[in-house]
């Protein structure tokens, strides 16, 4: 039997009550990682800029991996310890430039992890931000081909095995947008372009990346929401990505298994059809991951008091599930289906079984 394995997704830049600020939803993570075996989650989940949380049962996997690994096409292969490779924005300013700098030298230092020399970009990445109709946020990025040339020097000479990129982002501290989501009240407006820029990596390269934004801090808010308040602590938001990479898996293919001949390690490595569970907002469940187990023998949960921005339920995708009021009672299903007891033989009441109709 293969260890209980669960997904816990929340969409980035859709302005998720709960996941949609400052690794707001590591608790959701802690408490999930406690009655499963192993929990696969994305960066948007764990990292908290400059707090984090070792969660060793716990995979960390950016947005399009998620995407290919649940669509069958990569699996993913643990690893102790990734060489970390960071790349710098040519656009981040000399001084901000030296706050990332001590940042990685802190996690080398303090936490003991493997990084290469850095890179810095031949051109400005230019990023610029956007909000959609529905209030999500995305982005663009002037020079994508500076941002890939960087990533594969790291790669092919410095040997990196997981990239963490820093991206110049506009300073907004002024805009009302910014100020809502520091008050707790909004949409993250640089997840979207963030997404963008991990996934350009993890599609080209096929391995774990990240990515940390470079701003100047905003001034001090009085009224500073909790769940913002991580990305208030320093100059940079590198600790939490580098410590999710450190460990992040490997992404291997069904191909690259039939060549070696093992499963690398016996059965260490984690393909979609082994997935129990997922559990994401009531409202977001139109994600290609969620699309792509629904079409499996995978137990969906979508959770009610996980507001977000946009109105996408199970019902009319056809897909599914047990819907439950919070992430607490998403716990107790998750111990329910790995204990092989129908949630519903839980309530007093339990309805008689009805003939079906031939």
């Amino acid at each position: 039997m293969f260890p209980y394995t669960a997904i816990l997704i929340i969409p980035t830049g859709i302005g998720a009550s709960i996941g949609g600020y400052a690794g707001d939803a590591i608790p959701v993570a802690r408490i999930l990682s406690q009655v499963c075996e192993r929990l696969i989650t994305h960066p948007n989940v764990l990292n908290g800029a400059c707090l984090y949380w070792n969660i060793p049962n716990t995979f960390y996997v950016e947005g399009y991996g998620l995407d290919r690994f649940t669509a069958g096409d990569w699996g993913l292969h643990p690893v102790h310890q990734n060489k970390i490779g960071l790349l710098l924005d040519q656009g981040i300013e000399p001084e901000l430039r030296l706050r990332q700098l001590q940042a990685a030298d802190a996690a080398r230092g303090t936490l003991g992890l493997s990084l290469t020399d850095y890179v810095i970009t031949d051109a400005p990445l230019d990023v610029e931000l956007r909000t959609s109709q529905s209030g999500a946020s995305w982005g663009t990025i002037g020079n994508p081909d500076s941002l890939l040339r960087g990533a594969e020097v790291l790669i092919n000479k410095a040997g990196a095995e997981a990239i963490a990129v820093v991206a110049r982002f506009p300073d907004d501290s002024d805009n009302e947008a910014d100020q809502n989501y520091r008050l707790g009240q909004g949409v993250d407006s640089i997840a979207g372009a963030e997404a963008v820029i991990s996934h350009l990596v993890v599609r080209q390269f096929q391995i774990p990346c990240a990515h940390a934004p470079a701003f100047y801090p905003p001034p001090l808010e009085a009224n500073l929401s909790p769940r913002a308040a991580a990305e208030e602590l320093g100059y940079t938001f590198l600790p939490s990505v580098m410590v999710g990479l450190s460990r992040a898996p490997q992404f291997i293919t069904r191909k690259f298994v039939d060549k070696t001949d093992t499963m690398l390690d016996g059965d260490a490595s984690v393909w979609a059809e082994q997935v129990n569970a997922v559990i994401v907002p009531a409202n977001a469940c139109g994600s290609s991951t969620l699309l792509n187990l629904s079409e499996k023998r995978c137990q969906v949960i979508t959770v009610e008091e996980n507001q977000t921005h946009i109105q996408v339920p199970h019902q009319p995708l056809g897909i599914e599930s047990i819907q439950v009021r919070s992430y607490l009672e998403a716990v107790g299903v998750i111990a329910a289906h790995k204990a092989g007891i129908n949630p519903l033989c839980l309530h007093p009441t339990i309805n008689p079984l009805q003939p079906l109709i031939i």
